[in-house]
């Protein structure tokens, strides 16, 4: 299928995943947040190694805990948190010793922000939290660490915020660097 018959179905989705900072206090339920977490389940990782927990955190008193460990009011409003974990024994690692469990993740978790997005939910990436709290509050075993905490909700508005985004010139170079 050439490029004028490209569907924009996808980059329609991806226009529309924003960083939510509000949320309804309308609860998500476990069936579409088990969907949301099938896209994850599914995503590709290094080696097909798939190095990843996922924690979602819905019941009243452990959210609040996990609030606690990022201090910021606007995580206040968000009704439930899905804890990305990873797990550095079972990744791939490169022959110069790179890691990929944050690599694998990463697509995870956008799968999970994509998802959320085409079902009519708001996410976002929080990764400046306290790590050593969390996993305590969340018993999170050793070697297995917290890498990213996704809110997700129903967002309080409709309105997407333009993105800022550099221009193509400033982030893509064809054949090698000039």
């Amino acid at each position: 299928m050439g490029a004028d018959n490209h569907n924009n179905t996808f980059s329609d989705l991806v226009s529309q995943r924003y960083s939510c900072r509000e949320y309804l206090p309308t609860s998500v339920d476990r069936e579409v947040m088990a969907q949301v977490l099938e896209t994850a389940r599914l995503a590709p990782s290094a080696c097909n190694r798939q190095p990843w927990r996922f924690v979602v955190v819905d019941e009243p008193e452990l959210l609040a805990a996990v609030k606690r460990c990022y201090d910021r009011a606007w995580l206040e409003s968000a009704p439930a948190v899905i804890v990305a974990c990873g797990v550095h024994d079972e990744a791939w690692h490169r022959a110069d010793g790179k890691d990929h469990t944050d690599v694998d993740l990463s697509i995870a978790i956008e799968h999970i922000c994509l998802a959320a997005t085409s079902m009519g939910l708001g996410t976002c990436w929080i990764c400046n939290f306290e790590v050593a709290q969390l996993a305590e509050a969340l018993n999170i075993p050793a070697g297995i660490e917290p890498i990213a905490i996704i809110p997700i909700g129903y967002p309080a508005s409709s309105q997407v915020p333009e993105k800022k985004r550099k221009n193509m010139e400033e982030v893509v170079q064809w054949g090698r660097f000039q």
